[in-house]
């Protein structure tokens, strides 16, 4: 029975500890030295609404905008009465999984008929080659997550004409804008520069026009 009784104290102790104290303990370091992180990297308007996290790509694909990648779930951002789930609410992800030998792949990308039809990245090459824009590798194929929140600082650049015309900017605002923008691997070694589409629009729209 004494040994019950100790089982059943440290049971509790290490619930109390686990389960209680290590998880507050965690909830308060994260909101008193990365804030920001810890409630989701959430980004604002100049007026203070949320308008989505850095953490989440959102689909652009205006003249207006620099364009965002292709995504399998539209980031998961599908309207109500395309969703009666509410399944893309929740940030579901995932890719495509046709290899780039799979002429499905390609015939989606060109807007040709597929089995199963990718309304949010059909015909891709074709809307980006009328707007004037030489395609790159991540403005035509989905990443594995399909939220991928950044493009190649390749793929800004080469919207930069069309934004430039839409907007009536200098390309070279738009080069500067894509540079302060631009973000380096991870701890200098792991990825590759990237730039947050949400941030980098967030930006344009504060530069008018």
């Amino acid at each position: 029975m004494s040994d019950v009784i100790k089982a059943i104290r440290v049971t509790l102790v290490l619930w109390v500890l686990v389960a209680v104290l290590y998880p507050l303990f965690v909830l308060a370091v994260g909101q008193v030295i990365f804030p920001y992180q810890a409630n989701g990297s959430l980004l604002r308007n100049n007026q203070g609404e949320v308008i989505g996290s850095a953490l989440i790509g959102q689909p652009f694909s205006g003249d207006r905008y620099f364009n965002s990648r292709p995504s399998t779930t539209s980031y998961s951002t599908a309207n109500p009465q395309d969703d009666p789930g509410s399944l893309l609410k929740t940030g579901v992800s995932g890719a495509s999984n046709l290899a780039p030998s799979n002429p499905a792949l390609l015939d989606r990308i060109q807007g040709k008929d597929d089995p199963n039809p990718d309304q949010a990245i059909e015909g891709e090459l074709s809307r980006l080659e009328a707007a004037g824009v030489q395609p790159t590798a991540d403005l035509l194929y989905t990443s594995g997550s399909s939220l991928d929140p950044h493009i190649t600082p390749e793929a800004a650049r080469a919207q930069v004409e069309r934004i430039a015309q839409a907007r009536q900017l200098s390309p070279d605002q738009l080069e500067t804008l894509i540079r302060q923008h631009t973000q380096g691997r991870s701890l200098g070694l792991f990825g590759e520069p990237g730039v947050n589409v949400l941030r980098l629009n967030v930006a344009l729209d504060q530069l008018g026009s």
